[in-house]
C-alpha cells in the first residue's frame, strides 16, 4: 500500500474517540453500546475498503460522523415503537391494525408475567388443550358447533384445505382468485396446501351451473372467498351462499367461505350495510369459516376457524397445525376482545368504537383540537375540514365513513418538512396531506394523541422561529 493512503488511513479517527463523543449516548440508550459500535465499524470498515480501493482521497471527520449518526438513526426507525395514526383508516395495515381493547392488554400482561393454565385443566389437574379457552367463546359468538384458532387468518385457509382437499379438486369462481395484501394469493394457498384449483364462470360473472358443471369424483370442497377491497361493478353476477351450500350438500362436498375481515357484530346500524357477519355464514349452512382477529374482530392477529365439529376434529389431527398454532398472549388478548364480543361491549374494542363513533363526536373533538392548535400556533393556518375515513383491512370498501379532521399548514415549513419532522417525533405521528395542509383525521386518534401532535407541532414551530 503507497504512502499517500497509509496517511489517510492513519488519520481516521479511532473508534474510541467516536464512540467519546456525546451524541452516541442518546443512541446506546435505544441500542445498547455494543449494537452501537457494531455499526460505527460497519461504516469505518467501508470508509477503509473505499480508501484503499482509491475511491476516497480524503475524508473529514464530520462526513464519518454524520455518516454514522445516519445509520443509527436508520436502525433506531426500524425499532417497532407505538405511534399516533392520524390517518383516518382504522384498521390500517401498516400500521399494525386494530388496536387492542384495554382489558386485553391487561390480561396479556397478566399472562406474560407469569404461569398460566394454557394447558392445563385446573378443574381434572391433568393436561389441557390451548384453545380450550377462546374456541369455546367463538362458538357461543357464532352459533358454530365448534371452533379453532391458529396465527392467522392465510394459516386457517392452508390448514382448512391442507386437512379436507389435499391430492384432490377445489372450486373456486374466478371473480374470487383474490390476492389480499402483498403476499395472500388465493391460487398459491392452494398449490401450497396440495389442492388442484378448478376455476369456474368469468372474471365478472359466475352462475350455478358453472359450479355444478365443474364438479367431478375428485372434487373436495367449493371455495367461497370473500373479495376484500376488491370489487367488480357493472355486467356481473356471482352465486349467493345459500345455493352454494345447496349444492354442496346435494353433491357431497364441503362448502369452506373465507370471510377475512372477521366481522361479529351487524353494523348496519352504524351505516355500513352488506357485510355478512360470520354467524350469518354459519345459519346460512357454510361448513367452514375462516377469518381474522386483528381486523373488525378487534383483537390481535390469529386466523379463526368455526364450523362443522367432524371437519375441525380433523383439523386438530392434522399435522400442520403444530407449525401454525399460536402462543400464550396471542391467545389472552383474544380471549379478553371475545369475552367484550360476548358481553356486547362494543365501545371497549377500539376498532368497532372508531367504526361506530358518531359525526357529531368526532366534529367535537377536531374542533376541540383545532382550538388548542390556534393558540399554540398563532401564525400557523389550523382550520376543522370534513372529510372520509375508511375502515381498512378489506372490510366496507364501498362505503367511506364520514369525518373531521384538523388541516394544519406552516408558513415556513414544507408539507413535505413537516411530515418528516412528525414522523421522527416520538411517538411518531403519521398523517395524510391535502394540498398544502397536513390532515389529522381524528377518528383514529386513541386516548392522548391530541397531546401528541400538539407537542409535536409545537416543538416544529418552535424550530423554525
Amino acid at each position: 500500500m503507497n504512502d499517500p493512503f497509509n496517511a489517510i488511513l492513519r488519520a481516521l479517527p479511532s473508534m474510541d474517540s467516536l464512540l467519546a463523543k456525546g451524541w452516541i449516548s442518546l443512541f446506546e440508550d435505544e441500542l445498547g453500546r455494543s449494537a452501537v459500535k457494531s455499526i460505527a465499524s460497519e461504516a469505518m470498515d467501508e470508509l477503509r475498503k473505499e480508501i484503499i480501493a482509491g475511491q476516497r482521497m480524503e475524508v473529514e471527520e464530520n462526513a464519518i460522523e454524520e455518516e454514522i449518526r445516519r445509520r443509527l438513526e436508520v436502525r433506531v426507525k426500524m425499532k417497532l415503537k407505538p405511534l399516533v395514526n392520524a390517518t383516518g383508516v382504522v384498521v390500517h395495515t401498516n400500521l399494525g391494525r386494530s388496536p387492542l381493547a384495554q382489558e386485553a392488554i391487561e390480561t396479556v400482561a397478566s399472562i406474560a408475567r407469569s404461569y398460566s393454565n394454557l394447558e392445563y385443566d385446573l378443574s381434572g389437574g391433568s393436561r389441557g388443550h390451548r384453545g380450550d379457552h377462546v374456541e369455546w367463546l367463538l362458538e357461543r359468538i357464532t352459533g358454530a358447533e365448534s371452533a379453532l384458532v391458529v396465527n392467522n387468518n392465510a394459516g386457517a385457509v392452508l390448514l382448512a384445505l391442507s386437512a379436507l382437499a389435499k391430492g384432490r379438486e377445489v372450486i373456486v369462481s374466478r371473480g374470487e382468485l383474490v390476492e389480499i395484501g402483498g403476499s395472500f394469493r388465493i391460487p398459491e394457498i392452494l398449490e401450497l396446501s396440495g389442492a388442484k384449483l378448478v376455476e369456474v364462470g368469468t372474471t365478472n360473472r359466475t352462475y350455478p351451473k358453472d359450479y355444478q358443471s365443474a364438479i367431478t369424483d375428485q372434487t373436495a370442497l367449493i371455495l367461497k372467498v370473500h373479495p376484500s377491497n376488491y370489487r367488480i361493478v357493472g355486467f356481473t353476477s356471482s352465486v349467493p351462499r345459500s345455493t352454494l351450500t345447496d349444492l354442496a350438500r346435494q353433491s357431497g362436498l364441503y362448502l369452506v367461505e373465507d370471510l377475512g375481515s372477521g366481522v361479529l357484530e351487524d353494523l348496519t346500524e352504524s351505516g355500513l350495510p352488506g357485510e355478512p357477519t360470520v354467524s350469518e355464514c354459519i345459519k346460512d349452512g357454510v361448513d367452514l369459516v375462516t377469518f381474522s382477529g386483528d381486523k373488525l374482530l378487534g383483537g390481535p392477529q390469529a386466523g379463526c376457524i368455526v364450523g362443522r365439529r367432524d371437519l375441525l376434529d380433523r383439523m386438530r389431527s392434522y399435522p400442520l397445525l403444530r407449525a401454525l398454532r399460536t402462543d400464550k398472549m396471542t391467545l389472552a388478548a383474544l380471549e379478553a376482545t371475545l369475552s367484550l364480543h360476548m358481553r356486547g361491549d362494543w365501545s371497549s374494542i377500539p376498532a368497532l368504537a372508531m367504526v361506530t363513533a358518531s359525526a357529531e363526536d368526532l366534529l367535537s373533538r377536531a374542533e376541540a383540537l383545532a382550538e388548542k392548535l390556534k393558540k399554540e400556533l398563532p401564525s400557523w393556518r389550523v382550520s376543522v375540514k370534513k372529510v372520509y375515513d375508511v375502515v381498512g383491512g378489506g372490510a366496507f370498501p364501498e362505503h367511506p365513513l364520514e369525518g373531521y379532521a384538523v388541516a394544519v399548514a406552516s408558513p415556513h415549513m414544507s408539507e413535505e418538512e413537516l411530515c418528516d419532522f412528525l414522523r421522527s417525533f416520538k411517538p411518531p405521528i403519521i398523517c395524510n396531506v391535502s394540498g398544502k395542509s397536513l390532515l389529522f383525521h381524528v377518528r383514529t386518534l386513541l386516548l392522548g394523541d391530541e397531546d401528541h401532535i400538539e407537542r409535536a407541532l409545537v416543538e416544529a414551530w418552535g424550530g423554525e422561529r
